[in-house]
């Protein structure tokens, strides 16, 4: 018998050994919490196999989930396990035409439903033929709900053994550069590396500690499936949902997570709260108690663990974090590798890099056009139904990530920018827009910005006001942007200085396809979109325009 164990394998085991511990936790959004312990967690998910053994569906059939994380959210997944198909989840500011796509593709006989930021444009889903089952946050006419179906089902009493080799999951990358890949998933994916993701990442089920984990990232997103849900099973760890944005501050506070994930767009947005109540020229002078104050009202006074990952961070906000002593990490990995990829790990995590290798599950190498390659025990088994895209990315065991880096001096890899994101302006110079843009990533004027310029005699910036720009005359943020370009410009070298700043009145977001639902940048469809502005931009006299 293989010693590798499977998510389900370890449900079974804690559902037995620990059935009063909790295991869920799910934010009622009124300083209330619904708590799960492992022996309900258990009933319930085996009451919605039985649920979903009675609709008779093929083998394997994929069964979609498209919702916001919660407890339901876990439980449903486990319970698709249980019954012997394919999850298959959808983000839940997916667009529409996007998640049709992926139903029609995996040709989805039963979806369940959330919260999913799309219920007002339910009537252009394509579920004439999907049996829809409401879970938590539903607010659309299903034909089921979980809530009845505790009521009205029995439980599967057996505990099937899912195979290594057998299809667990179908999880559909954001899509930067077209509609999104399915990426299969076989359940050896996790046997192999969730030990050691727990172990490099301090989720450890050691005797006498419990971990605790805030879900804060799409549970659609391979990232926090891997770090949380599996590693959550595995070391018989808690996790807490919470009930939306509005709620999530009093929430974590309330929490005081051991491990949390984010993204930079939050790790700004918390300093930026910090910055607001305490002037940054007066954080020099705070005291060790300040700062636990500070971390505990960040809701990471007990963290042991903290991620980000997604988008570089500003080396200027990383810098901020380890001063309140809050040790931000950077991680890279691909869903294709089942998340795994590098991580920081000294004890200092040194800025602008994603660190080494994640133990002894992952190698990663350069090609010779600085292409970063991975192999990893995660490997997937491949994209549905797409050998031939398939074949172009792994390559004698090696995925191609489509991302280019270089190693510090400490031998720590850098993310330098996505293969092809380069473009050459009228002058025949070829520039690699990300560098550009890290320079610009203290402006606290702009928010959502990129380098532009193929064809054009100098790069330009694209940009959107931030929310404290939003108070400032055209003159007043002019003025400000000014003065920040031209002393960046000082930095560069005369063929990647930018010539122009332009500022879009729109925002770009998922809906108008400028941005994934991981909130990655459309880059094609943001310079598409703002092309002729651009070149009149450029006859322009006065460096930043606004449109």
């Amino acid at each position: 018998m293989s010693q590798l164990k499977t998510p389900l394998d370890y449900f079974y085991y804690w559902e037995e050994k620990t059935p009063t511990d909790i295991f869920l936790r799910q934010s009622l959004g009124n300083g209330q919490w619904e708590e799960y312990s492992w022996a309900e967690v258990g009933e319930r998910v085996r009451k919605i196999a039985s649920f979903i053994h009675s609709r008779n569906l093929s083998p394997q059939s994929k069964i979609a989930l498209w919702s916001a994380n919660s407890a339901d959210w876990i439980m449903v997944d486990l319970a698709i396990m249980l019954s012997g198909h394919i999850s298959v989840p959808l983000f839940p500011n997916q667009s529409v035409k996007a998640a049709n796509h992926v139903l029609k593709e995996c040709d989805v006989p039963l979806m369940f439903v959330g919260e999913c930021g799309q219920e007002q444009k339910f009537a252009e889903w394509n579920t004439a033929n999907v049996t829809l089952v409401g879970m938590h946050g539903c607010s659309i006419a299903v034909d089921h709900n979980l809530a009845q179906i505790q009521q009205t089902f029995g439980l599967v009493l057996s505990n099937p053994k899912a195979e290594l080799d057998s299809l667990m999951t179908i999880v559909y990358s954001s899509g930067t550069t077209s509609m999104p890949k399915g990426v299969m998933h076989l359940y050896s994916a996790p046997a192999k590396v969730t030990p050691s993701i727990a172990k490099e990442f301090k989720i450890s089920r050691e005797e006498g500690y419990r971990a605790s984990l805030f879900s804060f990232l799409p549970l659609a997103h391979m990232a926090e499936r891997a770090l949380v849900e599996f590693t959550g099973l595995y070391s018989n760890a808690c996790i807490s949902f919470s009930a939306g944005l509005d709620y999530f501050s009093d929430e974590i506070v309330s929490v005081q997570p051991t491990f949390f994930f984010a993204v930079p767009r939050l790790w700004d947005k918390f300093k930026m709260s910090v910055d607001s109540k305490i002037p940054p020229e007066a954080q020099a002078a705070l005291s060790e108690e300040d700062k636990h104050k500070i971390r505990y009202m960040l809701g990471l006074s007990r963290a042991d663990m903290i991620l980000s990952s997604s988008a570089p961070l500003q080396p200027k906000v990383h810098q901020w974090y380890l001063n309140m002593g809050i040790k931000v990490r950077e991680v890279y990995g691909m869903t294709e590798t089942f998340a795994t990829g590098t991580g920081c790990f000294e004890d200092i995590p040194a800025s602008g890099t994603v660190g080494k290798p994640i133990g002894d599950i992952v190698e990663v190498k350069l090609s010779d056009e600085n292409e970063i390659l991975m192999r990893s025990e995660g490997m997937m088994l491949g994209y549905y139904r797409a050998e031939e895209k398939t074949l172009s990315v792994l390559k004698d065991g090696w995925f191609h990530t489509g991302d280019c880096g270089t190693y510090d001096e400490s031998g720590n890899l850098v993310v330098t920018g996505r293969k092809g994101d380069e473009f050459k302006t009228a002058k025949g110079k070829f520039i690699h827009p990300v560098p550009l843009e890290k320079c610009f990533s203290g402006v606290p004027e702009i928010e959502q910005f990129i380098v532009v310029g193929q064809g054009l005699n100098q790069p330009i910036l694209l940009a959107t006001r931030s929310e404290s720009a939003c108070s400032l005359t055209n003159s007043e943020l002019r003025d400000k942007l000014k003065h920040y370009l031209s002393k960046i410009n000082t930095t560069l070298a005369p063929y990647e200085r930018i010539s122009h700043i332009l500022i879009t009145q729109a925002a770009w977001t998922i809906d108008n396809g400028m941005l994934t639902p991981t909130l990655k940048y459309h880059r094609k469809t943001i310079e598409s979109c703002f092309k002729p502005d651009a070149l009149k931009c450029c006859e322009n006299k006065e460096e930043v325009v606004f449109v």
